[in-house]
């Protein structure tokens, strides 16, 4: 396994992190699997060099931060791991247990420590902007965690790049720990972040990790393949249904997947290797097989040819205009 660093930090994590949205409570969702089933796919992640880990406090309302935590607690050292967790999204009915206040992320990053049995967390993420508090109250909330030794590095996710350009230059201005990664959705069928997100990360140095890199599945086969997830996603439909480009880039990796004989999903992930600034896409593990495939992803070449047809439906795509 070669390990990368995350953006300009010195930090470094495998080319693949471990997303555990997968793990917790079918309560949650029906396709998350439950600790027993879950622990195994830990454990087979940290056995591959894995070292990077991904999850949230709403992942099945913490449940997903006490399994990744105890597994990882009995198959690892800790200083050798790289835990990353988020906050913004409400925990439950109360107003401040959501957001971005000083308060809440303060709460919340307490309690994913309760939760993670650990003593500091590797990165956490903003989940979301938040637009109802001021940036210098979120900024400052995030250099006191850092500062008090809580958290190592900061991170966000999935917002308009302007907004986080704000958060950068605040931050920058006042000597306030920085954020050192993005967390984007960013596969062959969700691009939009490439005219202007993804371009400020590879300029101020933000390193990428996608989430959704095989795209709910979709990249992966899971529709054909009938999967639980595929059938109960109500998320699926409502980003990929009804679009063109999408049939068309499905048809297209499946075509390269069966002109080199291998699954679909390992496609996927290695267009996602050849873009500049992507460090390590965040991906799930359920069934035996994936792990596998996201592991031969790193090494999976593609020709200039094959990337311009995976690429074509949506680069065909009639865009807006542009001021």
């Amino acid at each position: 396994m070669n390990y990368l660093r995350l953006g300009n930090s010195g930090l470094q994590v495998s080319p693949l992190c471990l997303g555990c949205m997968t793990y917790g409570n079918p309560a949650w969702r029906p396709w998350v699997l439950r600790e027993d089933e879950a622990r195994p796919f830990i454990r087979q992640a940290l056995e591959a060099g894995i070292n990077f880990f991904d999850t949230a406090d709403i992942y099945s309302a913490g449940q997903s931060e006490r399994i990744l935590g105890r597994a990882l607690k009995d198959f690892a050292r800790r200083d050798d791991l790289v835990i990353a967790t988020k906050a913004y999204f409400p925990m439950d009915d109360q107003p401040n247990n959501r957001g971005l206040s000083r308060k809440h992320i303060l709460q919340s990053v307490e309690a994913s420590l309760r939760r993670l049995g650990t003593d500091y967390l590797d990165l956490f993420v903003i989940h979301r902007f938040d637009e109802h508090t001021p940036i210098e109250e979120t900024a400052e909330a995030l250099d006191a965690v850092v500062r008090a030794g809580k958290v190592r590095y900061l991170g966000a996710s999935s917002m308009h790049a302007w907004r986080f350009m704000k958060m950068l230059a605040f931050q920058r201005h006042h000597r306030l720990a920085p954020f050192i990664a993005m967390q984007s959705q960013y596969n062959l069928m969700t691009r939009e972040d490439e005219d202007e997100l993804i371009p400020l990360c590879r300029e101020e140095g933000i390193g990428l990790t996608p989430w959704s890199p095989l795209g709910r599945g979709l990249l992966a086969g899971a529709r054909k393949a009938g999967t639980l997830r595929a059938g109960t996603d109500e998320q699926t439909p409502q980003w990929y249904g009804g679009r063109d480009e999408v049939e068309r880039t499905l048809a297209a990796v499946e075509g390269v997947a069966g002109a080199r004989g291998v699954p679909s999903a390992q496609v996927a992930l290695a267009w996602l290797g050849t873009r500049v600034g992507v460090t390590a896409p965040i991906v799930g593990l359920s069934k035996p097989h994936h792990l596998q495939d996201a592991l031969s992803a790193i090494s999976l070449r593609l020709s200039e040819a094959e990337i311009a047809l995976l690429e074509a439906p949506i680069n065909q795509r009639a865009r807006p205009a542009r001021w």
